[in-house]
């Protein structure tokens, strides 16, 4: 099998549970972190599937890494390659096919309570019970793209994922979390943090995330498993 292609474009913004389910599972993968200095592969015709990772920048920003990682996503899909996006994935996910992202209607943070849409793709994508809660860090969100399904949604925030069929899946939340990356979310000291808290309920506090850890992880990881499972199934031997 030909390695998947994971997109990073933080160091911050690590795989950690993707690469460590890869790893389990005996896939071979490839990282590169732009803000390490990595230039994104050309093509992914050295690559089975691709996953684009999230970042605090916009996916509208005039970034080359941006529009780098929507070229291998329009090639990913045109070779019918499976593509996962995690929340700036996602919404790169979504630009490519010619959507939109903007402003959230409120920020999320932390572990959220999401709902799921009434589809088959929801069970193939999630399994039979999905996770009640996610975890999430995003100010922006994106737009359905015309053909895909809206697969989940929350009060705060009505576009949480879409799918255009089984192999392609975007998401706004962070199914890639693990203890470790939950743990530095929750040390970050960014004052605007503090000043979202503030005014919007769907903000968690540092403590809260930690809270989350024994509340929410292993459903959440859980679930993790069924989406790389479904995501992986689908790449090409």
């Amino acid at each position: 099998m030909k390695p998947v292609l994971i997109l990073q474009h933080q160091t911050a913004e690590h795989p950690a549970y993707l690469t460590e389910w890869l790893a389990k599972h005996e896939y071979p993968y490839q990282v590169f972190n732009a803000a390490a200095g990595s230039n994104f592969p050309a093509s992914m015709d050295d690559y089975s599937a691709l996953a684009v990772l999230g970042g605090s920048m916009s996916a509208n920003d005039p970034l080359l890494s941006n529009r780098q990682a929507e070229i291998l996503i329009l090639q990913a899909m045109r070779l019918d390659r499976p593509v996962i996006g995690h929340c700036l994935g996602g919404q790169l996910m979504t630009r490519a096919v010619g959507s939109t992202v903007g402003p959230s209607p409120e920020p999320e943070i932390g572990w959220q309570p999401i709902d799921y849409a009434d589809d088959p793709l929801v069970e193939h994508w999630f399994g039979h019970r999905p996770a009640p809660r996610v975890i999430q860090w995003h100010g922006e969100s994106f737009a359905i793209p015309p053909g895909a399904v809206r697969l989940a949604s929350s009060s705060a925030c009505p576009n949480q994922a879409w799918a255009l069929g089984q192999k392609f899946l975007a998401m706004q939340f962070h199914i890639e979390i693990n203890e470790k990356k939950a743990r530095e979310w929750a040390a970050d000291t960014d004052p605007a943090w503090t000043a979202l808290q503030a005014r919007s309920s769907s903000v968690q506090s540092s403590q809260e995330i930690i809270s989350g850890i024994d509340n929410h992880l292993a459903q959440h990881q859980a679930m993790a498993d069924h989406v790389y499972s479904q995501w992986i199934t689908a790449a090409d031997r």
